[in-house]
């Protein structure tokens, strides 16, 4: 084969090549092509319903979400086995599409725990929890700290610890914060046994000393990842220990009074709490439309044409929502009304 004929047909043949790559680029992902607001489901009432099941809730322990004010970005966690290869992703939308979710890029390194987004009420700021060492600081392991970017355009800056006094050498988790900047957060004392929440006010763009809260707040035997409303109205705690609990942890909502003081706890009631699992993820969306929630409880309907159980089948059910696994639950919101009334009832009794 001269020359020519040579390069001709290695240049054909380099062509076909990239065609194939390109068509299996095109056809490699069976994502649905997704619309509209909150990953185009259909707005659940007052009963929950899973939230977005087959895209965020998947089978897989799913838990912690965050939604950017303008409800453009969406990010979620996956709970892998000893924290390992727990990590956050996301979707977003673009050109009206909701993309496919992936690792967010500054928690894709294996081997660090990386959970619990919050998005600050102005998306300015997004805390995370993550067990990576501070390097700035010269540490070469980490402890479980409260991490924060800053919104720069489109994307966020490189994480940061957030330092103390709120990041010492004992376990943090689970920020939240308020329209002033307050942070809750969930402390684990080395060598306690229970969580509690903590608050620390933003004074001249500084965190005071953290201050654990009553009991009205840590109201269980332990008590743990707590959100609070932007306005610091109300805030819901996952609470275990308690005599009025449907099993286990259960959602407990705190109302916060004009001079500081807060209600007694209020379950959340059974559509909430479930007693086959664990609830202890919170989340409100920014336009208070919904309260999210995390929740591992069971609805495998059972297949009466079934004759006999095969291991494709188990696998089948394993990689489906309500399966034991934690899933992501969304309600309407106006749940959070009826037990503010329920409760300014009981007060003027």
């Amino acid at each position: 084969m001269n020359n020519k004929i040579f390069i001709s047909f290695f240049i054909l043949s380099l062509f076909f090549t990239m065609c194939q790559t390109h068509d299996l680029e095109e056809t490699d992902s069976d994502f649905p092509v997704v619309k509209g607001p909150y990953l185009g489901q259909n707005p659940p009432d007052t009963i929950p319903e899973l939230f977005a099941p087959g895209i965020i809730s998947t089978g897989m322990n799913n838990r912690d979400i965050a939604i950017t004010p303008n409800g453009k970005e969406i990010y979620f966690c996956i709970n892998m086995g000893n924290f390992s290869y727990s990590t956050i992703l996301f979707t977003k939308q673009v050109n009206g599409k909701w993309t496919e979710p992936e690792v967010a890029s500054f928690a894709s390194v294996p081997g660090y725990m990386n959970i619990e987004p919050c998005i600050s009420p102005d998306g300015k700021k997004f805390y995370f929890v993550s067990d990576r060492p501070d390097k700035n600081a010269g540490e070469t392991e980490g402890e479980s700290d409260i991490w924060v970017m800053d919104r720069n355009g489109d994307s966020w800056s490189e994480p940061y610890n957030l330092g103390e006094p709120v990041c010492t050498e004992h376990a943090e988790f689970f920020p939240s914060v308020t329209k002033d900047g307050t942070l809750y957060f969930t402390r684990q004392i080395k060598g306690e046994q229970t969580d509690n929440i903590y608050r620390s006010r933003l004074v001249n763009g500084k965190y005071t000393e953290p201050e654990k809260l009553g009991k009205e707040i840590n109201c269980g035997i332990s008590q743990f990842n707590a959100f609070i409303a932007p306005d610091e109205s109300y805030i819901i705690v996952p609470a275990w220990g308690r005599e009025d609990s449907y099993g286990g942890v259960d959602y407990y909502i705190v109302f916060r009074n004009e001079d500081d003081t807060w209600s007694e706890p209020i379950n959340m009631g059974e559509e909430i709490n479930n007693k086959q699992g664990a609830e202890w993820s919170p989340y409100v969306s920014p336009d208070r439309k919904y309260f999210f929630f995390m929740s591992s409880r069971i609805n495998i309907k059972r297949d009466t044409s079934l004759t006999k159980l095969s291991y494709s089948y188990l696998k089948k059910l394993y990689n489906e929502p309500q399966n034991g696994n934690a899933d992501i639950y969304w309600v309407d919101a106006v749940i959070i009304d009826k037990l503010k009334e329920k409760h300014q009832k009981a007060e003027n009794k």
